[in-house]
């Protein structure tokens, strides 16, 4: 592996700072989402006046009539409103200006169309129920550890995603909430995507970049098989070997920046376990040869990654 230069490095950590502002920053606007407004009482009460809470979704709710607690409450709101959106507008600049110099000076090398996924997942609020396991959790490791690995080690075709299905009433509420199926999120990002009618846990693009969609084996009342919405073309999740163990593991979320410069939050399984699962699968005897010897590869980057550059777990 090599690690990043001295201008790389700085450029990355600043271009992180940048982003995990951001990320505050939208957590403070969608505080204060919808907004406030006086509203004239009914025609028995001319005189009166009410102070009403609008949400983003069109939901109103009355906060008492007009008085100095609700017009400080009124004057709160909107202070507090017009700052977030002040501070996510400078932030969203800055971003845009890491981007640029991230590309500038090469720090990233994560597939575009990856950050951009991992994006739209951020955007419709649906990563919460996704981890990525598997070759694409190098890329989390190695920004976190300013290094990077050989690249027949990350090299790959398609990027994993393990979907808790203890979750599932809240994630089908989530993706109502914006009015598509999970193909749809994914076809947002690139249209092209279809799921294979002979392996329907899996989506391919007109690159044969391929996502994939896993459960942990069935327990007790977990449905099976199961689509991740009505849609007749979405996604039937697949069942993956000891993936409860990866879902109750300890998780790790690190920036990742692509290639064009755009940055995202990966979040996938602590370096440990990823360790622990690597080696298991290189242990397999019924595994293709190949792919036992990348585990192996991998197992022992990772590491090399804890034991030299990682803070303790």
């Amino acid at each position: 592996m090599l690690e990043l230069n001295n201008d790389q490095m700085r450029q990355y950590i600043d271009a992180r700072a940048a982003f995990e502002a951001r990320e505050e920053a939208l957590a403070e606007a969608e505080q204060v989402r919808g907004g406030m407004y006086w509203h004239k009482g009914p025609p028995s009460a001319p005189d009166q006046v009410y102070l009403v809470r609008t949400s983003a979704g069109g939901g109103e709710k009355s906060l008492g009539p007009k008085s100095p607690q609700t017009e400080e409450m009124f004057a709160r709101f909107t202070q507090r409103k017009q700052y977030a959106i002040e501070r996510l507008k400078g932030l969203d600049e800055a971003v845009q200006q890491h981007e640029r110099l991230n590309r500038a000076y090469r720090v990233g090398r994560v597939p575009a169309l990856v950050v951009s996924l991992l994006q739209q997942l951020e955007k419709t609020k649906l990563q919460q129920y996704f981890r990525v396991v598997g070759t694409h959790s190098l890329y989390a490791y190695e920004f976190a550890a300013g290094v990077r690995f050989d690249s027949g080690a990350v090299a790959t075709r398609d990027i994993d995603l393990l979907w808790d299905v203890r979750k599932r009433v809240q994630f089908a509420t989530a993706l109502a909430r914006v009015d598509t199926s999970m193909i749809g999120v994914l076809r947002k990002v690139d249209r092209s995507f279809k799921v294979r009618s002979g392996q329907q846990y899996t989506a391919v693009n007109k690159d044969s970049f391929e996502v994939d969609i896993l459960r942990r084996e069935q327990l007790g009342s977990d449905p099976h098989p199961l689509r991740l919405s009505e849609d007749e073309d979405d996604f039937w999740v697949t069942q993956a070997p000891r993936a409860n163990e990866l879902l109750d593991s300890p998780g790790f979320s690190s920036i990742i920046v692509a290639t064009n410069g755009k940055m995202a939050r990966m979040h996938t399984l602590s370096p440990t376990v990823f360790v622990r699962f690597k080696r298991w699968m290189s242990s397999l005897s019924n595994r293709d040869p190949l792919k036992r010897n990348r585990d192996q590869l991998q197992a022992d980057a990772v590491q090399h990654v804890i034991d030299h550059y990682l803070p303790p777990q």
